[in-house]
């Protein structure tokens, strides 16, 4: 065996030369990515099972009428035969994984699914949720929503929920999702579209389409965001071939 130090005409990079070796780590670091965006582009011929995720605050107390609301709509989703999804936390989110024990107090029938990110600030997994995924990073766990839901629910929230709802929307602007209900809950969210509609479609400096701003459907309350679930939940039923 040589002892012979290694040259560049070995392929091989050393540590010492810092500039090749991020380089090399940079270029195998976006071929991971290449390869995860590959492998997801894989879809099951036929869905076991239908999922509404539920984005909200990990503020709001359990003894705020919102609470309560929300709670009471993913128990009537629960029951229309749709697993439940939350970001796992407390609050809103809590509510939500709630609402599937009160429609299904064994767990027999539907899930009650938790994706979180780790914060320093958050507690743990809400007691409501039954089977929990943990991300270490924002990006990995926006994904991960948007490859399990068939429809998106929000009910009001802080920043956090703002990022996950505009990420959807921007996906159905472009077609990298299609055909996935995006439903805000009530009026919390009137403002942000009136501010859309007045900026964005500004004349003098038109930033969207129209039709971009109709992509979020805005129902007042629990019964118009379950008809609207359930009319998806029908078709979505039909494309897999089984009985409404």
């Amino acid at each position: 065996m040589s002892d012979t130090a290694p040259t560049p005409d070995d392929g091989l990079v050393p540590l010492s030369d810092e500039k090749a070796a991020l380089d090399l780590l940079s270029r195998s670091v976006l071929g991971l990515w290449e390869t995860v965006n590959t492998l997801t582009r894989l879809r099951p011929t036929r869905r076991d099972r239908y999922r509404v995720t539920v984005f909200g605050s990990a503020r709001v107390a359990p003894d705020h009428w919102v609470y309560a609301a929300v709670r009471d709509l993913a128990a009537e989703l629960t029951r229309l035969g749709c697993d439940i999804v939350t970001g796992g936390g407390p609050g809103l989110m809590q509510a939500a994984n709630e609402g599937v024990k009160l429609a299904d107090p064994d767990g027999s029938r539907q899930k009650s699914v938790g994706i979180r990110v780790e914060l320093p600030f958050e507690q743990d997994v809400n007691a409501f949720v039954t089977e929990a995924f943990e991300h270490k990073t924002f990006f990995t766990r926006l994904h991960h929503f948007v490859l399990v839901s068939d429809a998106f629910v929000v009910t009001p929230g802080g920043i956090g929920t703002v990022l996950e709802t505009l990420m959807v929307w921007q996906l159905l602007q472009v077609r990298h999702l299609r055909d996935t209900p995006l439903i805000l809950a009530g009026h919390f969210w009137d403002g942000l579209l009136d501010w859309a509609k007045r900026v964005m479609l500004d004349p003098a400096i038109p930033l969207v389409s129209p039709n971009d701003l109709t992509i979020p459907q805005v129902l007042p309350d629990g019964p118009a965001i379950v008809q609207a679930v359930r009319d998806h939940h029908a078709r979505w039923l039909a494309r897999q071939g089984r009985p409404a």
